[in-house]
């Protein structure tokens, strides 16, 4: 187990959001800061604020692991007053665990207080505690449960402060890292068939199981405070974290440096982070952002091209389900949108079998007792349904 195997995919993570083109401390979209897994003070959060105060994961290993050990990773808040205004930085602060029976782990973090170059620094002391817990589960092979609880004990005396005086003292951009040796992290998205039922007793609330590494691996999992899939990967032609990884890097990159000196010099003055982008745009030699130019994968004839996999392939072979096949809607388990809900139960027919990009088969049907269907088959707008979320009538 080598949790450091993940660090850069972490990193990405964290970065997130942490400070958006055109990486300016005026600008509109970074006035609003900390989006993504945010741990408040219960105190203040209790009173009524906006952020949570706990968060946890749910994750299961299969086999009769050695050892399972966790990573709990955040920012510390610092805030800068100066001549350019107000700025958060965050200070990246790391715990780790082992993941026994039962426990509990005690953390502190220390405050601070400087002022350097007419600038003044400041950090509120944080509190917290990590709750783990380790049970077996009865299943058709040795099979055990991990749960982690994250909360944010620091002491808060003002329950009516806003979000912007509250944030100094939470743990922003929360992930947990779990990582064991001797067994099998399983997949919280898609478990194998003898785990399914036990996987759906698990519960994480706002964080997203995902295994990572290389694909195939099952040693590692991030809990992230936002939706992955398995085994992301940071893109080989990224030259850098540019705080928002969606592959849009050379657009990124080409925007930055077309700046002007005065908004370069601006964003070079929000932080050292900020400065770091800048930087590295203005250093990117020719042949890196040729790289980053029209890059592609999962293409076939120009075609975009669904990554195949057995199971994939097994079932678009299975001629059962196809065009004009009447369908029982189920109560989807992924997606908790109203109609989803109200469709459950109802017949449904086949229009067109679609594929993802993972390889993952949709069906496109439509309602059989909506008075629009034939309106909504008219002009192709269609429901769409995994395997799993439909049976036959």
């Amino acid at each position: 187990m080598n949790l450091d195997k993940a660090r850069t995919l972490a990193d990405a993570v964290m970065m997130e959001g942490y400070a958006l083109y055109p990486y300016r401390a005026s600008a509109p979209k970074n006035r609003f800061r900390w989006t993504f897994g945010v741990v408040a003070p219960r105190a203040w959060s209790e009173a009524g604020g906006c952020e949570p105060w706990w968060l946890d994961a749910q994750v299961l290993v299969a086999g009769t692991p050695a050892r399972i050990a966790g990573q709990l990773r955040f920012f510390q808040i610092e805030r800068r007053q100066g001549e350019c205004g107000s700025w958060d930085e965050g200070l990246v602060r790391t715990f780790d665990f082992v993941i026994g029976d039962e426990a509990e782990l005690v953390f502190a973090v220390e405050g601070g207080h400087s002022a350097e170059g007419g600038a003044i620094r400041e950090r509120t002391p944080l509190c917290g505690r990590i709750l783990v817990r380790r049970d077996a589960v009865a299943a058709e092979h040795p099979l055990t449960r991990v749960a982690i609880r994250v909360e944010n004990t620091t002491p808060w005396t003002a329950p009516g402060a806003p979000r912007e005086q509250a944030i100094a003292a939470a743990f922003a951009s929360t992930h947990i890292l779990i990582g064991c040796d001797g067994g099998e992290l399983l997949s919280a998205i898609d478990p194998p068939p003898w785990a399914r039922a036990a996987a759906a007793t698990c519960t994480s609330t706002r964080t997203y199981p995902v295994l990572v590494g290389p694909p195939g691996s099952h040693d590692l999992v991030l809990c992230a405070p936002f939706i992955l899939y398995d085994h992301p990967q940071i893109a080989p032609e990224s030259a850098g974290d540019l705080c928002d990884a969606c592959e849009i890097d050379e657009l990124l990159l080409l925007r930055t440096r077309t700046m002007t000196a005065e908004e370069k010099r601006q964003a070079r003055a929000t932080g050292p982070r900020t400065a770091e982008i800048i930087d590295r745009a203005e250093a990117l030699p020719i042949e890196w952002l040729e790289r980053l130019h029209g890059a592609t994968r999962d293409l076939r004839d120009g075609e975009m091209m669904p990554r195949t996999s057995e199971a994939a392939s097994a079932l678009a072979a299975e001629p059962r389900i196809v065009v004009g096949t009447k369908l029982r809607l189920r109560r989807p388990v992924r997606r908790t949108d109203a109609q989803d809900l109200l469709y459950a139960g109802h017949i449904a027919t086949v229009v067109e079998v679609k594929h993802d990009v993972d390889g993952t088969i949709f069906y496109a049907v439509t309602i059989d007792d909506d008075p629009a269907a034939e309106l909504h088959d008219w002009y192709g707008r269609y429901h769409y349904y995994r395997a799993d979320e439909v049976e036959p009538p």
